[in-house]
């Protein structure tokens, strides 16, 4: 099917009141930004709609891209005519000539986003069905389960018509509701939650943390993939700060609380978390907890952890099932790379029996009696080292070298 452009729809976003015009305009830079590798592309931006002129381009790759593109409703790749309902008449029977594979019915469905068109809805769907049914005699029209629908979608600038509608990813557009750090480990869980972040416009840094030389450095390239595969849904580099976290984890094994070892380096964690979010400017931590999945994630161990934090704490998967989860993690393409059998840091110092249910007055007096705990905290946070992912490259901020370069192709 020879396509001259691409129209977008936007989703969730077109509920908003005055704050719209704000979305809309984050939205239409989402989308040039996701087809920032495709040569000759022109934009037009209208209501609550993007239009994309191919100009010879390949529409699949954009198809690619844009499905990525958080707060897309839907796209249809589509052929621009002018309103004349002759031009009309000739752009849908060239629609229908193109398609490989032609249907035994169909319907012709009028949307007239201009109402100073000549003909109403009835009258359009009645005089472009016809023609093409001149053209094709053999082809019945069929209102209620027809093969294929033809859509007449008329506008200000001209009609466009097209019979795909492809679904986008929903969500509100990257950046478009703050800021927030993503506790991304090497598990299954976090990745996914942050997509689901991602899909409600936040802009996410990335911490991972790692216990040298308990954890090993393919642990940390893993985690490096993960980041670089929700790059690919940012529209923009992410941030993924690694924090050295040996000195924490092992000053805790030695507090005779083992039961609580756990309890006490997550609370470390969104310590050092909400340090880093305040240093970066973000207004919440994501994590990805499910409820009752592990000794940290029961209603009494979450009470106990969360309550470290000043700023909120999201959790986007509490309620899934752990079979949902990995669903999202295969679909989204994070998966494979997850279960990669190189342990984190969380994995290596799980005590036989972990408290489902800490108490909260003596896990702040395990705290307490390590007086240099604060320190070991700051000096965490302060020992950060930032890679940094742009165009598919991987480079440590610290040591300024290439760790890993995929194909350009990969961004979007």
């Amino acid at each position: 099917m020879k396509v001259d452009y691409i129209t977008v729809r936007y989703g969730e976003l077109t509920l908003k009141g005055r704050n719209r015009g704000r979305f809309e305009a984050q939205m239409f830079r989402q989308i040039k930004n996701s087809l920032r590798h495709l040569d000759g592309l022109e934009f037009e931006k209208t209501y609550a709609r993007a239009y994309i002129k191919l100009n010879g381009a390949d529409y699949d790759q954009a198809a690619e891209s844009l499905r990525r593109v958080f707060g897309i409703h839907s796209f249809s790749p589509v052929i621009r005519a002018d309103n004349d309902l002759d031009a009309i008449r000739a752009a849908a029977l060239s629609l229908w000539e193109s398609l490989e594979t032609k249907p035994a019915t169909f319907k012709v469905t009028t949307k007239r986003g201009w109402k100073g068109f000549t003909y109403d809805t009835l009258e359009l769907n009645h005089l472009v069905g016809s023609h093409i049914l001149r053209a094709a005699p053999e082809l019945k029209v069929d209102v209620r389960n027809p093969e294929m629908t033809l859509h007449v979608d008329i506008q200000p600038e001209g009609a466009y018509i097209y019979n795909r509608n492809e679904p986008g990813a929903g969500g509100f557009p990257h950046g478009s509701n703050g800021k927030a750090m993503l506790l991304l480990s090497g598990g299954i869980d976090s990745p996914v939650a942050g997509w689901s972040a991602l899909r409600k416009g936040l802009e996410l840094e990335l911490i991972h943390y790692h216990s040298y030389p308990f954890t090993s450095e393919q642990a940390t390239d893993k985690v490096i993939e993960l980041a670089r595969q929700l790059s690919l849904y940012s529209g923009k580099p992410l941030k993924l700060h690694l924090v050295p976290f040996t000195d924490v984890q092992t000053r805790f094994t030695q507090t005779g609380q083992e039961h609580l070892t756990i309890t006490l380096m997550r609370r470390s964690m969104l310590r050092i978390a909400g340090l880093l979010a305040e240093r970066s400017g973000a207004g919440a931590i994501v994590s990805g907890d499910s409820l009752g999945q592990v000794a940290s994630q029961t209603l009494g161990s979450m009470n106990v952890i969360g309550r470290t934090l000043d700023i909120p704490l999201l959790r986007p998967l509490i309620m899934m099932d752990k079979q949902e989860i990995i669903d999202r993690a295969v679909k989204i393409g994070t998966y494979t790379t997850s279960i990669l059998p190189f342990e984190d840091c969380c994995t290596l110092f799980v005590p036989k029996s972990p408290s489902t249910n800490p108490n909260l007055n003596v896990v702040e007096r395990t705290e307490n009696g390590i007086p240099e705990l604060d320190e070991l905290i700051v000096k965490a946070a302060d020992g950060v080292e930032t890679v940094m992912l742009d165009w598919g490259k991987v480079f440590r901020r610290k040591e300024k070298t290439v760790l890993r370069e995929a194909e350009e192709r990969d961004w979007f």
